[in-house]
Formats: structure tokens, C-alpha cells, sequence
């Protein structure tokens, strides 16, 4: 009979989103993982079965805890500058260093990305009444506001020029 685990997967989980988020994959060692995390090795392997596999666990439940509850939110916006202020505001650390660093290297990060960026847009054009194509300008205009760290004034200008309603 083997041994109880001594770590509560959920919260380990949840600091690999924050490390990740933080450092991207390349940035953290099996080593990290193991300080950071508290986490022995041996355990960390059995449970995950690699640094990858914590990896996809990891954005896998990103997506669950910050990206669905953003679609959820954007489903309430009315218009352009709302979704951009929700979008670029939003926790997606973890996404966009995913989208750039692992997506076009691993096929199932590039899965995990691709889903999330399409409910993204989807939620966007659904709540707005617009196409998928400028839905999906809208997001990746958000995005790209989120990566800058550009502030709200922006924002706004940015979402006037692409509110379909104006």
C-alpha cells in the first residue's frame, strides 16, 4: 500500500499557474518547482509525471479559474470599451506566455491556447453583436494592450475606434 500524499494537489496546482504565469515554462526548473512548491521531487514526477505534465495541468486549470470566468464576464459587456478594459485587466499571464513561448512547440499548449482564444472571441462577438473576425481584432487588441501594460486611456480610444456602434 503506498504512502497518503503529504501536499495538497489543488494548492500545488495552483502555485505551478502563479510560477508558470510568472517565469514561463523555460524559466523554471524541476528545482523551482520543488522549493517553490514544496514538493518532492520523487512525488512531483509520481503525480504529474514530468515538469511538462505539471505544465499542462497547470494551464489547464489557468483557463478553468481565469479565462472561463472572464468569458462569463465579457457575456455582460455592451460594449467595445467594457470588453477591452475586461480583457486587458484580466489574470492571462500564464496564457500569453504560453501563446508565445510553448504554443509553437507543443501541439496540446497550442490546443489549450487556441480554445481559449476562440472563447474568448466568441464571448466577445456573442455579447456585441459582432463578427467573429472583429471579435477576434477586438482580443487580440486587448491582448496586445495587456502585454504593453498601456493604461486605461488607451483602452478607451483603442475601443471607440473599434465600437461597431459608433
Amino acid at each position: 500500500m503506498g504512502r497518503r500524499r503529504a501536499f495538497d494537489e489543488d494548492e500545488v496546482v495552483r502555485a505551478a499557474v502563479e510560477l508558470f504565469g510568472g517565469r514561463a515554462y523555460d524559466g523554471v526548473s524541476v528545482d523551482d518547482l520543488v522549493t517553490h512548491l514544496g514538493v518532492h521531487r520523487n512525488s512531483l514526477y509520481k503525480t504529474f509525471g514530468s515538469k511538462r505534465g505539471l505544465y499542462l495541468v497547470a494551464l489547464r486549470r489557468h483557463v478553468a479559474d481565469d479565462v472561463r470566468p472572464l468569458t462569463e464576464a465579457l457575456a455582460a459587456a455592451t460594449d467595445a470599451a467594457t470588453a477591452l478594459r475586461l480583457v486587458a485587466s484580466a489574470n492571462l499571464g500564464l496564457l500569453l506566455l504560453a501563446a508565445v513561448e510553448r504554443a509553437p512547440a507543443d501541439e496540446e499548449v497550442s490546443a489549450e491556447v487556441d480554445a481559449a482564444l476562440a472563447a474568448l472571441d466568441q464571448a466577445i462577438a456573442d455579447a456585441l453583436g459582432i463578427s467573429a473576425e472583429l471579435a477576434a481584432a477586438l482580443t487580440a487588441a486587448a491582448l496586445g494592450l495587456r502585454l504593453r501594460g498601456n493604461p486605461g486611456g488607451a483602452r478607451t480610444a483603442l475601443a471607440h475606434r473599434l465600437d461597431p456602434l459608433d
